[in-house]
């Protein structure tokens, strides 16, 4: 019973399988009928001898043979000589040949340059230097140079004159002791008093210092300027004088 049934499934299996093409043989591509068509198509023929396309679908001017004369342009072109004559004519029409576009004219060797195209100095270009100057020039202008060179010899500083004021300066290196050292006797009462009234009269201590000498000081102080006795009134410094000269 079962070979039976097994028999039948694969008869049934076998009726409903899809049928191959024979691959081609007999039939599509590989027939002698397509390759005869193909081989005509490439010689532009088809198989019955007639052209693939008819030769008025394309135009109806014939074809010149093999190895003749290139084809012309279309009807009315001009030719290469046409196009030179026009031009011609047209150079004559604008004013002749001096109206003619003319090349740009090279710089001529040797002519000066000031300036290089960029506006920036041409010192620094050798061939620009050497075609305006030379060595020899060059010499010549340092010796003419040399030639007006004056040379100052140094003198002597000049005396005041029209100045009869004691310099404080010299003063302040002609002594050596600091300012509060008592050198000079002073008499009287309220001499700090007195000098700090008579001090406020003065701009500055070196003009103080100035009258104070131009009055008898150091030795005497007439007008009460120095009432320590230092010989330095209203608080004068020599200090920054001397330390000028030691530096």
């Amino acid at each position: 019973m079962r070979a039976v049934l097994l028999v039948s499934v694969l008869g049934l299996a076998a009726g409903c399988a899809a049928t191959v093409p024979d691959s081609g043989q007999g039939v599509g591509f590989n027939t002698p009928e397509y390759q005869a068509q193909r081989d005509a198509a490439l010689t532009g023929q088809t198989v019955t001898g007639e052209p693939l396309v008819p030769g008025s679908v394309v135009s109806s001017e014939e074809l010149p043979p093999a190895g003749s004369a290139p084809l012309s342009g279309p009807a009315g072109a001009a030719s290469a000589e046409d196009i030179a004559q026009q031009t011609a004519r047209a150079l004559e029409q604008s004013g002749g040949a001096g109206n003619q576009i003319q090349p740009p004219a090279t710089a001529q060797a040797g002519a000066p340059l000031a300036e290089t195209s960029t506006g920036i100095s041409a010192e620094q270009d050798f061939d620009a230097v050497s075609s305006r100057r030379s060595i020899e020039g060059d010499a010549a202008l340092i010796e003419r140079n040399r030639a007006q060179y004056e040379v100052v010899q140094p003198t002597a500083v000049p005396e005041r004159s029209g100045n009869s004021d004691p310099n404080i300066v010299q003063y302040a290196l002609n002594t050596s002791h600091p300012r509060g050292t008592q050198l000079y006797s002073r008499s009287g009462f309220n001499l700090e008093a007195k000098a700090q009234r008579a001090c406020a009269g003065y701009s500055s201590p070196d003009q103080a210092q100035i009258a104070f000498l131009s009055n008898g000081g150091p030795e005497r102080d007439r007008k009460g300027l120095d009432p320590d006795g230092d010989g330095y009134a209203c608080r004068w410094d020599p200090a920054p004088f001397r330390r000028a000269v030691q530096n």
